[in-house]
């Protein structure tokens, strides 16, 4: 699938962008992700390159044709939900990760040049299960820092 910008296609084409956003919770958002990589499991799909070294705005912009992230954002589904793009940044903010958390599905350091849909998938549902800080714990996060 070739990435282009609206202004781009609507020079070839009518682009509606009027279509009522589906609202879908952080959970709902997660499990539709990893649906969509167990639907190919066998698939091999691209990682990003050392995303933890990369600073902050550069690590944002970062995407891969045949990311894990590009399969999500090929989905419209997430896409009428507020999913923008296929950026590291946009899937970090969509999916509401950590850096911590999306460099365990995208990074070349866990995988090499690839990782399955399969391995993508499991590691998104480990996140689901994954123990939220309880009430103290997060007010003591917004005061002591």
């Amino acid at each position: 699938m070739k990435h282009q910008a609206i202004e781009q296609l609507q020079g070839v084409a009518e682009v509606k962008q009027d279509l009522p956003r589906r609202t879908l919770s952080r959970k709902e958002r997660l499990e539709r992700w990893a649906e969509l990589l167990e639907r190919d499991p066998h698939r091999r799909l691209s990682t990003l390159h050392e995303t933890e070294y990369q600073p902050a705005r550069v690590r944002a912009a970062m995407r891969g044709d045949g990311s894990p992230i590009s399969v999500a954002f090929e989905d419209p589904v997430l896409r009428t939900a507020g999913m923008e793009n296929d950026s590291y940044g946009e899937a970090r903010r969509f999916f509401e990760l950590s850096d911590e958390q999306l460099h365990k599905v995208i990074c070349y350091c866990h995988f090499g040049a690839t990782v399955s849909a399969s391995t993508a998938a499991r590691h998104i549902r480990a996140m689901l299960v994954e123990k939220q800080p309880g009430l103290f714990a997060r007010l003591r996060q917004m005061f002591v820092g």
